[in-house]
């Protein structure tokens, strides 16, 4: 598996929070994926490639996020993301969202991946893409 932990920085902004101007629950599932879309370009591929030429989807089976403290609006946000577990069609991604002036953790995550192709039926990572995952 690999250990390899991506930091993406994002600043919120004012169409996700709310009259209070703070950061909406639900905006945190949308940071994760942004985590895990620049985890996979710094790990070495893009997950659209992954879509387009081998036909591959990593469709989401469970996500979980535990708040810990407010994000608001125009904080510049570290969402750290590695990979919690791996298997040929199975992979658990880990989050840590973190306010970069204060280093504040503010959530941390979980998103189970199942591997399937367009019709969404179980497929295993190619090796081509596994080799990324395993470390």
């Amino acid at each position: 598996m690999s250990n390899q932990t991506v930091e993406t920085s994002l600043r919120v902004r004012y169409a996700e929070t709310d009259q209070m101007g703070i950061a909406y629950h639900a905006n945190y599932l949308a940071w994760f994926e942004v985590g895990r879309t620049e985890w996979c370009r710094a790990t070495g591929f893009t997950y659209r490639d992954m879509e387009q030429h081998e036909g591959i989807y990593l469709m989401v089976a469970d996500a979980q996020c535990r708040y810990k403290a407010p994000a608001r609006y125009d904080d510049v946000l570290i969402i750290k993301t590695k990979v919690n577990s791996f298997k040929k069609r199975l992979i658990v991604f880990g989050y840590e969202v973190l306010n970069r002036a204060s280093g504040q953790l503010l959530a941390t995550g979980e998103t189970t991946h199942t591997v399937t192709d367009a019709e969404g039926h179980l497929r295993s990572l190619p090796e081509k893409y596994s080799k990324f995952f395993e470390g």
